[in-house]
């Protein structure tokens, strides 16, 4: 496939400017390549060097990240960004980044993955980011309890980074909303939702969520944020045949 019809692939599919009032990465095609042509596509969350070398060295033409270099003003190319850049060029390897509009996408989004593995039902938009509603909630054909809900969240049996188990014993409602939307809690709150998932805690919500009686889980932001990219990964490769593989960085973050 040539880089220009894979970048006009992903476009189709995640509709990168969708949110450009709102989000303030630089969706799209980051870096490109001089050649044209692409075989073996590489899949991370973070544009770091790290993932960057290993996209080069497990032979791909274009690594896909959800967090890219640029994020709404002008930086330096020097120390580690000016690194980044240079293997990049030196092993023409192009770099697309998809934040927002990846995380609310309706089908293969950071966030319909996490409601799918929650066993979420009556889905609705839900969390507005400046106006755009990112995540969803739903409600539990079952009523659920909390150790259930951590082991369909991190089924590898690992922690989530923050629990605070205040909420109902029964859960019957819940909202998520993928990596740093700690204090879109509030919103949940508001609407009664019994329990709230997303990827980073704060200090600073701890006592509302505590005081309303809202259970509230950090999974972590690196660990609810690898769902989408995979997913996107998936249909590259059943729909064009293109080489596809995943660079695993966890940050415990």
């Amino acid at each position: 496939m040539k880089v220009g019809e894979l970048d006009a692939w992903f476009r189709s599919l995640l509709d990168p400017d969708a949110l450009s009032g709102v989000d303030d990465s630089l969706n799209g095609m980051q870096v490109a390549r001089a050649g044209a042509e692409v075989t073996k596509v590489a899949f991370a969350v973070d544009a770091s060097l790290e993932a960057i070398r290993r996209a080069a060295q497990g032979g791909a033409q274009l690594l896909f990240v959800h967090h890219g270099l640029f994020w709404g003003k002008a930086v330096r190319i020097e120390g580690f960004m000016r690194e980044r850049i240079k293997f990049l060029l030196d092993s023409d390897l192009a770099l697309w980044a998809c934040h927002l509009p990846l995380d609310r996408h309706p089908e293969i989004g950071n966030n319909v993955v996490l409601a799918d593995m929650l066993g979420l039902v009556d889905r609705e938009p839900f969390g507005a980011y400046h106006g755009a509603k990112l995540g969803f909630s739903g409600r539990f054909a079952q009523p659920i309890d909390l150790a259930t809900a951590l082991a369909r969240i991190n089924p590898d049996g690992s922690p989530a980074a923050c629990v605070i188990p205040s909420g109902p014993a029964a859960i019957n409602t819940a909202a998520v909303i993928s990596g740093g939307g700690a204090f879109e809690v509030n919103q949940a709150i508001a609407a009664g939702i019994d329990l709230y998932v997303t990827g980073e805690a704060s200090h600073a919500v701890y006592g509302a969520v505590v005081e309303s009686r809202t259970s509230f889980v950090a999974a972590g932001h690196y660990r609810t944020e690898v769902h989408g990219v995979k997913a996107v990964a998936a249909r590259l490769a059943r729909e064009t045949g293109l080489g596809t593989f995943f660079v695993e960085l966890p940050t415990g973050l």
